[in-house]
């Protein structure tokens, strides 16, 4: 499972019901609007707009509404009010980009620095502090093992097909075994959801499994 990233860059790989950076940009609060900003080369804004930004508290949903009158009411000097306006108006025709355009893996890895076409380059998650041990007589683990060996006797060796549908048989069952047994040693609630759709700065598309606990959104997708 991964957390949900936010690169900063977008794509003209799109669709025409893709949505767009506006979709994005108008949940973000004054500091991920400004650390946006930042990153836009283009804009090349000095730490006077920053401030004005930040003074005036602009998120994102206010961004997208901004006028040059209001950027020089603000005190905003008169590049940065042309620049910004104009920026603000464009994000709602900035498409994102579809998961399902990208061509490989490769390409995907590519756009976060990993110059390899395997998983074995994705950086692995670092251990929590807390860790659950499953013991063989917990009734989760008990249940699922049963499933799987179920599956086993009836698919017959797993490497006889490597399709997708097959490899789903048994990763739902860990899931939801995975999901029972956190439930239980931390108390608290969680959902799984599949064909989850997923919004993000660069991309936009469904993910296999989206796994929610309180407000943090974990997914997942099988390759």
């Amino acid at each position: 499972m991964s957390e949900i990233s936010s690169p900063t860059s977008t794509s003209t790989t799109a669709t025409e019901d893709s949505p767009t950076l506006a979709h994005v940009v108008k949940r973000w609060k004054t500091k991920e609007l400004i650390d946006f900003l930042r990153k836009e080369e283009d804009l090349d804004l000095s730490e006077t707009a920053i401030k004005i930004l930040e003074k005036e508290e602009i998120n994102g949903r206010a961004f997208l509404k901004i006028t040059k009158e209001e950027l020089r009411d603000y005190g905003m000097p008169g590049g940065p009010t042309l620049n910004l306006a104009d920026f603000a108006k464009d994000l709602s025709k900035r498409k994102l980009r579809a998961y399902s355009s990208y061509k490989s893996l490769k390409d995907v890895l590519r756009k976060f620095g990993l110059d390899n076409d395997g998983t074995e380059s994705i950086p692995l998650f670092k251990i929590a502090k807390v860790t659950c041990e499953i013991q063989d007589s917990d009734k989760h683990f008990a249940h699922c093992m049963a499933e799987i060996m179920v599956r086993l006797k009836n698919y017959g060796s797993l490497a006889v097909d490597n399709l997708e549908a097959m490899r789903n048989e048994y990763v739902v069952a860990i899931l939801h075994t995975a999901l029972n047994i956190a439930r239980d040693d931390t108390q608290k609630e969680f959902s799984m959801r599949p064909q989850y759709e997923i919004v993000g700065n660069e991309s936009t598309g469904r993910v296999d499994y989206a796994i929610k606990v309180s407000f943090v959104l974990y997914y997942t997708s099988i390759f």
